[in-house]
């Protein structure tokens, strides 16, 4: 949905354009790709159906991609649309990340790294509430990045983790989106960090009572 970062983080909602409708083609595909988390951990874990397991994450990207396109040109963006696209976002990248550490595609750390960087913002939302910033973060072209890198990389990783020329083609280029995508991930939860930090300061700086006498 629009406005909504690819981080997975909830995005304030322009309520001059924004409206509480709740169906809506848009929220319809956001709810599909919510079902579909638990599909694809069943599918990938259970008979390991790697092929169907692959087309539900296709389908995901597919539909992130139209959800966004259609409430702009429907004129259908809503709230729960911008609460919806970012939770699947989120859920996906989750769920992927268990399935491949299961089934020892990916080592313990890189799952280490992504998840301990939700844990980090999810904490970093406790000063922004203390600040009176709610639980809305800006939203940044890093943080965008990284989620397309992360959900490109696992599915080829998860391609990876089979046998033949496919999956010894695209592994490499499965762990660069990786890396790449964790690299950044991590940068955007540090300037998310910044920014937050330097509203706080702004704020203690403004209560400082001005020295009388014009500093002296």
């Amino acid at each position: 949905m629009p406005n909504a970062p690819a981080t997975g983080d909830p995005a304030p909602v322009d309520p001059a354009t924004a409206s509480e409708r709740v169906l809506t083609v848009p929220n319809l595909l956001s709810a599909l790709r919510l079902l579909g988390v638990p599909l694809f951990l069943w599918l990938a874990l259970g008979p390991r159906a790697d092929g169907f397991a692959l087309a539900v994450l296709v389908f995901a990207g597919v539909s992130d991609y139209l959800d966004g396109r259609l409430a702009r040109a429907l004129n259908q963006t809503s709230r729960l649309g911008a609460l919806l696209d970012p939770a699947a976002d989120r859920l996906y990248i989750l769920a992927t990340i268990a399935a491949l550490t299961i089934r020892g595609i990916i080592p313990w750390w890189l799952a280490a790294l992504v998840v301990g960087r939700d844990v980090f913002i999810t904490l970093l939302l406790i000063p922004m509430r203390r600040l009176g910033l709610g639980t809305a973060l800006p939203v940044h072209y890093l943080g965008k990045a990284a989620t397309f890198n992360l959900l490109y990389a696992f599915p080829l990783l998860l391609l990876a983790g089979g046998d033949g020329w496919l999956a010894t083609a695209v592994r490499p280029v499965g762990w660069a989106f990786a890396l790449w995508g964790t690299a950044l991930y991590w940068w955007a939860g540090l300037l998310y960090t910044f920014q937050v930090a330097g509203i706080a300061r702004g704020r203690r700086a403004r209560r400082r009572p001005a020295t009388a006498g014009g500093g002296r």
